[in-house]
């Protein structure tokens, strides 16, 4: 018998429309486990099911060459077509045969040590138009395994061919293995011009969870991550930004944590400038900072740098930033560039020699700040100043402080003699300022000059000379020294503060020993006071002045 016989099948019909019937398919496989018509409507049921019990496959083509390969049309067998790929019968004319010569002609050669359906394009229900995608890949293997549902006949007579999914067990293989390859491509990239360009292959999908990423990649990957919402790419690169995190790119890498919402990375760039400010804002990556940017570093209380050394980097930055809106560098724009960020410079912690010598001098700050300024460091009482006057604190962790009285009562004089008590503590700790008493009368300011003084050699460690303001309570007012002062433990130090004012409340029932327990560890710091000698306006381990001492551990 005939290997192709969609005729002999179809003639067994019955009405003149059998001819059409062949051309749109009699013999697809539907067709075998259909129901058989009535008898009315069949002239010869029995030559019809002999006609399928006997059709058989035709032996395979025999197989080309090893060396002749798919080639644009050319190659051993019908087409063109590699030496893995079985030869199907010539097909019918009609869509069929154009979709074999699109086989034969787009096609790429085999990897090396792989074959694949080549001769899937021939079959229109494996290839799948060329679309790509999961399930185009999934259909077109099952397809191609199972014979598929070519032309007219063809899907019956064909041999199984080799799946090259069959070989990879695994979605992630499978995916690895469409990765630069032509195979269900769905769109190609024409890189660089003319005869230096190169096509590309691509799909719609991610291949595989690997990835490699470069200090030259990472941002425009992240970028990438962000836009098409791949968490897993995403933390491969906030992952590799906190592994090269450094004071020398920490500016560069918190304008981008800001600008993609990277709340983590942002803070551990916060963290990196605190320990390593002086570092940070001398990279190059500073000035190349956002206004915003700027103005949140500006904000912390945790830099851990002197205010003028800072100020003198913001106006390298404001230089830069004039540079950038195509402005002259003068004076002017520069404090215009510098908008809010010119009041976060806390410039009452400056000496009046570092004022003096440099912002007085700059032409950024009016006439009337640099006059204010001027008095504030030498009258008293100070006038207030438009600038804020609360030190930065480079240590972190959580502000701790203890309270040696156990009740307060009134009326506490001041006449210029300092108020003095010793203490010593058993481990190493940082005091920025100390607690003390204000008016009975009301609200009331105060001036005041704080103190801390190695007892032995009586050298002053820490000094403040500042003022605070009071509501009429018995409550204490923080006083806060310009930098923390290093306390060592078992060494002796005095606390001493001047204060100039009203009579003030004071406190009594004083403790020789204070313990703080940290609520998060239990770490525990032991304080133990002791009488000042010397003038001291009668504050003593029991009573008067100077109730609470700030500190960090």
């Amino acid at each position: 018998m005939r290997r192709c016989c969609p005729a002999l099948c179809i003639s067994t019909s019955s009405t003149g429309s059998g001819s059409s019937s062949s051309r749109r398919g009699a013999a697809r496989p539907t067709a075998i486990a259909a129901p058989l018509p009535p008898a009315a409507a069949v002239s010869r049921p029995p030559l019809l099911v002999l006609v399928l019990l006997q059709r058989r496959p035709a032996p395979p083509a025999p197989a080309p060459p090893p060396h002749k390969m798919a080639a644009g049309g050319s190659g051993g067998g019908p087409g063109g077509l590699s030496s893995s790929c079985p030869q199907p019968p010539p097909p019918p004319p009609g869509n069929g045969a154009a979709a074999a010569a699109a086989c034969t002609n787009g096609a790429p050669p085999s990897p090396p040590g792989l074959t694949y359906n080549q001769c899937g394009a021939a079959n229109p229900a494996a290839s799948g138009g060329g679309a790509g995608g999961p399930a185009a890949a999934a259909a077109a293997g099952a397809a191609g395994a199972a014979g598929g549902a070519g032309g007219p006949g063809g899907a019956l007579q064909r041999e199984p061919v080799y799946n090259w999914q069959a070989t990879k067990p695994t979605v992630q293989e499978r995916f690895a293995f469409l990765f630069n390859n032509e195979v269900l491509s769905d769109v190609h990239f024409l890189v660089g011009k003319g005869r230096g360009s190169q096509r590309i292959p691509a799909h719609r999908f991610l291949y595989s969870d690997e990835v490699q990423i470069g200090p030259e990649t990472v941002m425009t990957t992240l970028y990438t991550a962000k836009k098409y919402a791949v968490p897993a790419l995403e933390a491969h690169c906030v992952e590799f930004l906190k592994k090269n995190l450094r004071a020398d790119n920490a500016f560069m890498l918190l304008t981008q944590a800001r600008l993609f919402d990277e709340p983590q990375l942002a803070s551990l760039c916060l963290e990196n400038i605190d320990k390593n400010t002086s570092d940070a804002i001398n990279a190059e990556g500073f000035t190349d900072i956002d206004l915003d940017t700027l103005v949140a570093v500006l904000e912390r209380d945790t830099l851990g740098i002197r205010e003028v050394r800072l100020f003198n980097a913001v106006v390298r930055w404001s230089e830069a930033e004039c540079q950038r809106q195509q402005l002259q560098v003068i004076p002017e724009n520069k404090r215009k560039v510098l908008g809010k960020a010119l009041s976060l410079i806390r410039f009452p912690l400056m000496t009046i020699e570092e004022f003096a010598a440099g912002p007085a001098q700059s032409g950024i700050l009016t006439d009337r700040e640099v006059v204010s300024l001027f008095l504030h460091f030498t009258v008293n009482p100070k006038p207030r100043v438009e600038f804020i006057d609360r030190p930065r604190c480079c240590l972190r962790g959580k502000e701790c402080s203890i309270s040696r009285f156990q009740q307060v009562e009134s009326r506490w004089g001041y006449s210029g003699t300092s108020d003095r008590i010793r203490f010593s503590v058993n481990k190493r700790i940082f005091v920025v300022g100390f607690g003390l008493y204000g008016s009975i009368h009301g609200p009331t300011d105060y001036q005041v000059n704080i103190q801390i003084i190695h007892t032995d050699s009586n050298t002053v460690l820490g000094q403040n000379d500042t003022g605070f303001s009071c509501d009429g309570s018995s409550n204490t007012f923080r006083v806060m020294f310009k930098e923390p002062v290093e306390i060592l433990p078992n060494v002796n130090y005095t606390a001493c503060a001047t204060l100039k004012g009203p009579d003030s409340h004071y406190g009594t029932k004083g403790l020789r020993k204070v313990i703080h327990e940290s609520p998060t560890t239990g770490a525990k710091t032991c304080f133990t006071f002791c009488y000042a000698a010397g003038n001291n306006n009668g504050t003593s381990v029991e009573d008067g002045q100077i109730p609470e001492i700030i500190f960090y551990t």
